[in-house]
């Protein structure tokens, strides 16, 4: 069975939104591993607009599945990373001012660069996966940087799934085919959803974890707003 793991930057940004601590990011994970998550997702941005440091820091003593953390390896998140020692972290290109991950890194261009932030992870037992594009010559470059894993970035595929799901795939596949060729693990991640989710894990061999938050997480307030709702009512009867 393919791995889940719950990206709670969300809840954080909701969170962030008001001040306080509602709702608790640290209570959302427990939560989210006791209903069967088999592991917690965190992206810290260097603005702190949703998952923070300090977030980190907390969640890595509450945790019992798999931690993973995200993030472009600058200074800062790799001292973080590396005191955390997550089970995972995955590398992203992201900019700084990124609203979300929207690209895969180019590991050709900057091959000797990944290499040695990979080679700094794993001197700290950290697995490592990075965040590549469906492309097959990214994945071949991906392996040769020492990384464990590539986290395919399905925005693309979500995109094309409602128009032609055999097209949207392809891709996919074919880059799949490739990192199993090369040794490397799959993940996969970004606007993955309960529409399009289960034929991206029946086509993909060797598919080992989707990392999924937003979707999720909306998905949660549709299909819990009936209760909440008869909760409150039943304050005021």
């Amino acid at each position: 069975m393919t791995r889940l793991s719950v990206n709670i930057n969300k809840i954080a940004t909701i969170r962030n939104s008001r001040g306080g601590n509602i709702p608790d990011v640290v209570q959302a994970a427990v939560n989210i591993e006791k209903f069967g998550a088999q592991g917690i997702t965190v992206h810290p941005r260097p603005d702190g607009r949703h998952i923070k440091y300090n977030d980190v820091i907390v969640l890595k003593n509450v945790i019992t599945t798999e931690f993973n953390i995200e993030g472009n390896p600058t200074d800062s998140f790799i001292e973080l990373v590396t005191t955390i020692k997550p089970e995972q972290v995955t590398l992203v290109p992201d900019s700084h001012d990124a609203v979300t991950s929207n690209a895969g890194w180019n590991t050709i261009k900057n091959l000797s660069f990944l290499t040695s932030i990979v080679g700094e992870f794993k001197k700290n037992g950290i697995r490592v996966s990075i965040f590549v594009d469906p492309i097959e010559e990214m994945v071949e470059a991906a392996s040769k940087t020492g990384a464990e894993r590539v986290e395919l970035y399905t925005e693309p595929y979500a995109a094309n799934f409602i128009k032609n799901k055999e097209s949207a795939i392809g891709p996919y596949i074919k880059s799949a085919e490739v990192a199993v060729r090369c040794g490397l693990g799959i993940n996969a991640g970004h606007d993955l959803n309960l529409v399009n989710l289960k034929y991206f894990n029946q086509n993909i061999s060797g598919l080992l974890e989707v990392s999924i938050g937003h979707a999720l997480i909306s998905d949660a307030l549709y299909l819990g707003l009936e209760k909440k709702v008869s909760m409150y009512l039943d304050c005021l009867k």
